[in-house]
């Protein structure tokens, strides 16, 4: 996973070095460019860091190696949830979200509980009941 953190730590330092360079130009007074270039060297070292703590923590993958055979990445990859209803709670949450973007900010109000609400229950939806871990 060495690979994947550098497609996004590599782009994270240049959009950092581009902050500071546009900051430099527009004497930090241009209040949208420079924080948006910011946030996204932010999102990028975020993704690399978290593939870079994934490397360490579970070490080389057969798709890393040169010799590897098709048969040594076989059984479970993760869990998943299939029969889950939660992403559909998640997913009207946010679509009442994107309304309140349209029609008035007070709709943001229930789509931050509903989501909060689908989030919560996604999260935890093995914690409890028949398929508690």
């Amino acid at each position: 996973m060495k690979l994947e953190s550098n497609v996004f730590l590599f782009p994270g330092a240049f959009f950092l070095l581009v902050a500071i360079v546009y900051g430099t130009l527009t004497d930090f007074k241009e209040l949208v460019g420079f924080p948006a270039i910011l946030l996204s060297a932010g999102l990028a070292f975020m993704i690399g860091i978290y593939y870079r703590m994934l490397s360490k923590r579970h070490g080389n993958r057969p798709e890393d190696r040169d010799d590897a055979v098709i048969a040594e990445g076989q059984g479970d990859q993760g869990l998943y949830a299939p029969w889950s209803w939660w992403p559909l709670v998640v997913g009207a949450g946010t679509a009442l979200a994107f309304v309140a973007l349209a029609v008035g900010w007070w709709i943001m109000v229930p789509a931050v509980i509903v989501g909060a609400i689908g989030l919560v229950g996604w999260v935890f939806e093995y914690s409890t009941g028949r398929f508690a871990h």
